[in-house]
């Protein structure tokens, strides 16, 4: 294997220049100034997905809170209509009949006690996490592995249900969570560069449209400032706002 020790600068100079060119195709057309129409958008990173994998698109929200306050707080699920193109291991914290529905319904962990206990010492080896509300009193003590990994049920998100089969399905179906960063932001997968562009299209309409309904009560002035799309080596392409939102309001 090479090392930096005799990589020769002629073989690191060919390097640069090289991925030099790709990223100069990538970018080659795109109007880093422009707010595009979202259709225009998703054909513009599709063209440009060239990547060996199948490229994860991706949107970025810039919303007008400050989630510092409580009530600036924006959380929530959106069930992409076209899936996610990604398949989430899920964890189930349930006792009894619900355990056995959630087996049933496809879950790849499912536990009470002797769950709680492997994830407290941070084998953590799945996505998403469930639980029947019978069980917060023992999830709760798991909230500083899986709070900072985004992993804690919460009702609000319906991660925490009497319904397994349900948010099972949904987590395994392409449902995505989504909570805004200190800066404002929201950012998601929503689908593969595989993708058709009417399936990407409705994806991300439906993630807008559902982070939009999220808008709490605290927020004041505009909502939605800025929506980004991209793939997962692609450029960031600014979306006009008015094209995204399906008539639900922004502000």
């Amino acid at each position: 294997m090479a090392t930096k020790a005799n990589i020769s600068p002629e073989q690191i100079k060919t390097t640069r220049l090289a991925g030099g060119k790709r990223q100069a195709a990538i970018n080659e057309g795109v109007d880093r100034n422009k707010a595009y129409v979202i259709d225009e958008a998703v054909k513009l990173i599709k063209e440009r997905a060239k990547s060996k994998f199948d490229e994860t698109v991706e949107i970025a929200l810039n919303l007008g809170v400050d989630p510092k306050h409580a009530d600036q707080m924006v959380r929530g699920v959106c069930n992409l209509p076209n899936g996610s193109g990604r398949t989430a291991r899920v964890a189930v914290f349930a006792r009894g009949a619900k355990a056995e529905e959630a087996k049933a319904a496809g879950a790849d962990i499912v536990g009470a006690e002797e769950l709680v206990d492997i994830v407290s010492k941070g084998t953590i080896n799945f996505d998403r996490c469930i639980a029947t509300p019978d069980m917060m009193g023992l999830v709760g003590r798991l909230g500083k592995v899986l709070g900072p990994r985004g992993l804690m049920p919460n009702p609000r998100v319906g991660t925490v249900t009497m319904d397994v089969v349900g948010a099972v399905k949904g987590a395994k179906g392409g449902s995505v969570e989504f909570r805004v960063e200190k800066a404002g932001i929201v950012h998601a997968g929503v689908g593969k560069a595989s993708f058709t562009e009417k399936a990407l299209v409705e994806n991300i309409k439906a993630f807008v449209d559902a982070v939009v309904k999220a808008k709490p009560q605290g927020s004041k002035g505009t909502y939605l400032k800025k929506v980004s799309v991209s793939t997962t080596m692609g450029p960031g392409l600014k979306v006009e706002t008015s094209s995204v939102t399906s008539g639900v309001p922004a502000n």
